[in-house]
């Protein structure tokens, strides 16, 4: 099992360092999380706490996690990273084909699209995008995307989306490999049919084994129980080299981890401490490997 640093709520001239040391420590991806903007009011519930309430605040910075991606892969040599996740459903998907692309390319195909359908109707609304039919929309521009990145002069005529013959250079030079999140019963059946693997939200570990099976049932159902597929969780109640072990042998392939927070220092911690928190983890579990 391999470890993945989150960022998510850090202050944004941290993460060039942060990606330098996490890279430094052997953390193989660097997850980036995805908000467009705080709603005053929230007309639905936030789905991944027990309250619906949001974690944070108006103030909390977040980065555009393409354009994150792309910063922090310019001071680095090979560690990846992906979307965990991106809301698909409120943005336009040619242009997303750009910029996946153009990230692709800078990162030295160091980049995994993780995406979302996203649960606030006033994303969707204020960005000229209907809520209603919002799953249907997003399956349609996952095949946009990735067939606009398989490269050449494409066209695409759809319920949602119609365009004739074009072409966006350069296409990337290895597949982009797609991460559907979402822990429902549709979101998993996409991930199944068309995802390269999946990645959850916060979760149990009883869930998340759960999880696995399902989307184990839902590849064999749907031909793909071959193919590899990684799975990429966030896991609440199992943690130390005990806790890591009993993920790994659930077949979690990605654990996401924010050792900082182990260590009882807030997102907004001073870089040095974050650092520091890093190195103690990497020493831990990353230099003495999970099943080893």
């Amino acid at each position: 099992m391999q470890f993945t640093l989150g960022i998510a709520l850090s202050p944004l001239d941290q993460l060039p360092e942060l990606a330098k040391t996490a890279e430094e420590c052997g953390f193989s991806n660097i997850a980036l999380p995805d908000s467009l903007f705080y709603m005053e009011s929230q007309s639905e519930k936030y789905p991944y706490t027990p309250d619906g309430s949001r974690f944070w605040t108006p103030d909390t910075p977040w980065v555009d996690p393409l354009i994150g991606a792309t910063a922090m892969a310019s001071v680095t040599e090979r560690i990846r990273f992906y979307t965990n996740v991106l809301k698909l459903g409120s943005r336009n998907p040619l242009l997303l084909a750009r910029q996946v692309g153009s990230v692709a390319a800078m990162s030295g195909n160091r980049f995994g699209f993780g995406v979302g359908i996203g649960w606030a109707p006033e994303e969707f609304e204020w960005c000229g995008v209907p809520y209603a039919r919002r799953g249907a929309r997003v399956d349609e521009m996952i095949e946009v995307i990735k067939l606009v990145l398989g490269g050449g002069m494409v066209e695409f005529h759809g319920e949602f989306y119609d365009f004739d013959k074009l072409q966006m250079s350069p296409a990337p030079s290895a597949p982009v490999p797609f991460y559907i999140g979402g822990h429902t019963g549709p979101a998993l059946r996409r991930a199944a049919k068309v995802g390269d693997g999946w990645c959850s939200a916060m979760m149990k570990y009883d869930d998340i084994v759960s999880t696995i099976a399902e989307l184990a049932r839902l590849r064999t159902e749907y031909g793909r129980a071959e193919d590899p597929f990684e799975i990429q969780v966030v896991c609440i109640d199992k943690f130390g080299r005990s806790g890591y072990e009993e993920l790994a042998q659930a077949g979690v392939t990605d654990s996401i981890v924010v050792p900082w927070v182990f260590d009882g220092l807030g997102f907004d911690a001073d870089l040095a401490a974050k650092q520091d928190s890093l190195r103690k983890f990497a020493e831990q579990y990353i230099d003495k490997p999970i099943g080893a």
